[in-house]
């Protein structure tokens, strides 16, 4: 995961926090998956929305904890 690695944080940030939040009322990301839980998640453009607005912020999750993880590795060896 190099890759992620290259990704500054803040560049992330603000690719993430708009489009994980727009349109804002309410944010598409919290309809979809309402949708998802309720088991109306089945037309092709709701889950296009769905990823669209939701790999981002996995994305951006996913660096957190590996950026956290890199941290208590480092502090382990001291």
């Amino acid at each position: 995961m190099k890759w992620l690695d290259k990704i500054p944080l803040p560049i992330l940030a603000i690719v993430t926090l708009p489009l994980a939040l727009a349109p804002f009322k309410p944010p598409h990301v919290y309809e979809k998956l309402q949708m998802l839980f309720a088991g109306n998640l089945s037309n092709p453009t709701d889950i296009f929305d769905l990823l669209l607005h939701g790999i981002p912020a996995i994305i951006f999750i996913v660096k957190l904890v590996r950026m956290l993880q890199q941290r208590l590795v480092r502090a382990s060896k001291e």
